[in-house]
């Protein structure tokens, strides 16, 4: 059943497709020399790439070569995350995980839950055969929530779905606004076409409450408090209506409900934005004036959007409020003008074909939330989770409130299967640890959720040791449980087919490693939103007809800042620069230059706590405690500390990260996680 994977004996150079969670999604060559990948770099042929690749990517065979690198299966031998571990054939594996499966299933197939999220943001390697399987089980489905869900929500319910500018246009606009995103950390490619429009004369204005390396190269930075970017999208609305800085023609012919949102803009002064922001109510003024200065002239005004602004409770509503301003200027009759946040809804995946929803036979599994995977393991009302299936994803590090997440995933009495590349601390919790093959080692086809190209990944290498792609587990699964549909045979290959059908030509992927999909320049010109009505939605009956606000509007935080004595602090949790969540945090070169888990600080709010940099801190609320080293910066605004990074628990000082400090409560819309509404305090450790 495995895909036949050529053995490159000369130098050769494969196309590929970087896997990772990032809206570049770079088109890759791998130079293999008898059958070793000697490095991977940016296809110069694919526009987006340009040959540039980020740092952790350039180091993908590092990855891949790995000597702690997993190639064969384990099973437990010790305690629960002992991470210790002895080799096991995979025959053995494969028919115990089989039986103990088939024996839950027999009480309850919901009692089985697959975990899982963008370890791979591949469609094959990702959830095909693997939906299959677990459709097959009927398991309990998973609410993929981790990341994105609240501002996909505010997208949908405002433009109709994930769909935006496209991103090669930024280089035409004239004012940029980059709003929650350190695009040369996390969106280096959109930075390239940032810095052709400043080189051209373009504005570029950073909104986010850190002093990110890319808010030191724009022209201007808006460090607000987490939480209030809807507060400050609607102050700019205010100064824009009342400057009749107005496209009045757009508004009446391609827009729903501009007369109430209107008026709730008019109740947002620059003055009580600015309280609420932390930011000057001059300073909003002038970026009310920027923007509206590019409809009076004629020229384009773009808006980066990315996911950290969506981290807190109003994170829905942030993003809807964000999305209403193109609108009001008429931005997106340029092509060149409007927002982008996400192109993802752009792609004609066949998500059924791939993932087969029909094996469920017409039953309706319940839905587990994976951001209150904690609560969930540990739910003794419900019916047990008895299973858990954990591929591209590590929850023990990356879900919130780790704390009770370690102490569901320390159950006794949970099975735990983890397909993985390394020992992560998911890993060490598993009763049975998979070697699952990297992105160099199997098939798959990529969309992207930054720009409108598919790419297709060749395998460049073999598998190496006993590694299987994750299809390739799932299909063995399902054989040893009796499973005999046709569907679990679907090579890779044929699944990479299937992704499309015939809406991307196949043989162009093959030739060129990528294809480029047929979207209008500049899609909302003359309207044609993919909503009910097809306008921009500033007000959504939808929502209305769920009990909420239609219109989008500022909601304080779950932990307001000021809310609390004993927690004055608010804290994010932005990526380090060169780790992506908590993939390459192992890798060596790019541990290397992070160092450390640091936590970022004021000046000011390091002062009153005897703070220095290189202090061993207690950074600590309700939820838990988490030991790191302080870094006092102008990067942090008073008020606000940045724990940086995803690392892995076991690396850390106490075997903990900043998750011990992150709740599972959820945001306004989406069911997403609120990472960044978590109210600390910090202190010298006296350890």
């Amino acid at each position: 059943m495995n895909d036949t994977i050529a053995i490159h004996a000369e130098p050769a150079q494969v196309l590929g497709a970087c896997p990772h969670d990032c809206p570049d999604t770079c088109s890759l060559v791998t130079t293999v020399d008898n059958g070793v990948a000697l490095k991977v770099q940016g296809n110069p042929a694919h526009g987006h790439t340009d040959g540039v690749l980020c740092a952790k990517v350039s180091r993908y065979t590092e990855r891949s070569y790995h000597p702690e690198r997993l190639l064969t299966p384990m099973k437990r031998v010790g305690p629960k995350g002992s991470g210790r571990f002895e080799p096991v054939g995979w025959d053995v594996a494969l028919d115990d995980i089989a039986g103990r499966l088939q024996a839950i299933a027999a009480r309850n197939p919901e009692a089985i839950l697959p975990y899982s999220y963008a370890g791979t943001m591949g469609q094959v390697q990702g959830e095909s055969i693997a939906a299959r399987f677990f459709h097959k089980i009927g398991a309990s489905l998973l609410d993929r929530t981790i990341c994105s869900s609240a501002g996909g929500e505010g997208l949908v319910q405002t433009l109709g779905g994930k769909v935006g500018m496209k991103v090669e246009f930024f280089a035409e606009a004239k004012l940029i606004l980059i709003w929650g995103s350190n695009s040369i950390g996390s969106n280096l490619h959109f930075w390239r076409y940032a810095q052709q429009a400043k080189r051209a004369g373009a504005r570029l204005v950073c909104i986010d409450p850190r002093r990110t390396e890319t808010a030191e190269k724009c022209h201007e930075h808006i460090a607000l408090r987490p939480g209030t970017d809807a507060a400050l999208a609607l102050a700019l609305m205010h100064e824009l209506v009342t400057n009749d800085w107005l496209d009045h023609d757009y508004l009446a012919r391609y827009t729903l409900g501009w007369d109430a949102l209107r008026e709730r803009a008019l109740a947002w002064t620059p003055e009580r934005a600015a309280d609420i922001c932390g930011v000057p109510a001059a300073q909003i003024r002038q970026l009310a004036q920027d923007y509206g200065a590019c409809f009076l002239r004629g020229e384009p005004a773009a808006i980066r959007l990315n996911y950290g602004m969506q981290r807190t409770r109003g994170g829905g509503n942030a993003t809807r409020a964000v999305a209403s301003l193109p609108a009001l200027i008429g931005a997106w009759r340029h092509r060149a003008g409007g927002l982008l946040l996400s192109s993802s809804g752009q792609y004609p995946v066949d998500r059924a074909a791939l993932q087969r929803p029909d094996l469920l036979a017409g039953r309706q599994p319940r839905t587990v939330n994976m951001s209150t995977i904690g609560d969930a393991l540990l739910d003794e009302a419900g019916p047990k989770i008895e299973a858990v299936v954990v591929y591209n994803s590590n929850p023990v590090a990356v879900a919130p409130e780790s704390g009770k997440v370690v102490r569901g995933f320390a159950r006794e009495d949970l099975f735990t299967v983890v397909l993985e590349h390394f020992q992560t601390d998911t890993a060490d919790y598993a009763d049975y640890v998979l070697p699952a093959t990297t992105q160099l080692e199997h098939w798959d086809v990529h969309s992207s959720y930054g720009h409108t190209d598919v790419l297709l990944n060749r395998p460049a290498i073999a598998p190496l040791g006993q590694s299987l792609p994750n299809t390739q587990i799932f299909r063995e699964l399902a054989a040893r449980m009796g499973f005999t549909e046709p569907c679990f045979q679907d090579s890779d290959e044929a699944l990479c087919r299937a992704a499309f059908g015939e809406r991307v030509d196949f043989e162009t992927l093959l030739a060129h490693g990528f294809a480029t999909l047929a979207i209008p320049d500049a899609p909302f010109a003359e309207g044609g939103f993919p909503t009910p009505s097809g306008r921009c939605e500033f007000f959504s009956a939808r929502l209305a007809a769920q009990g909420q606000d239609g219109l989008p509007d500022h909601l304080p935080n779950h932990e307001p800042i000021g809310g609390s004595a004993d927690y004055p602090l608010a804290m994010i949790s932005p990526p380090a620069r060169n780790f992506l969540n908590s993939t390459f945090v192992n890798v060596t070169s790019l541990r290397d230059i992070e160092v450390e888990p640091l936590l970022e600080i004021s000046e000011a709010d390091a002062l009153a706590r005897g703070i220095a940099t290189g202090s061993v801190v207690r950074v600590f609320n309700g939820r838990g405690s988490y030991r790191c080293k302080a870094k006092v910066t102008a990067r942090a605004r008073d008020g606000v500390v940045h724990g940086m990074g995803i690392w892995w628990r076991k690396l850390g000082m106490d075997g903990t990260n900043v998750n011990q400090l992150t709740s599972q409560r959820l945001t306004d819309m989406g069911r997403a996680p609120t990472f960044y509404d978590c109210l600390v305090e910090v202190e010298v450790d006296q350890a």
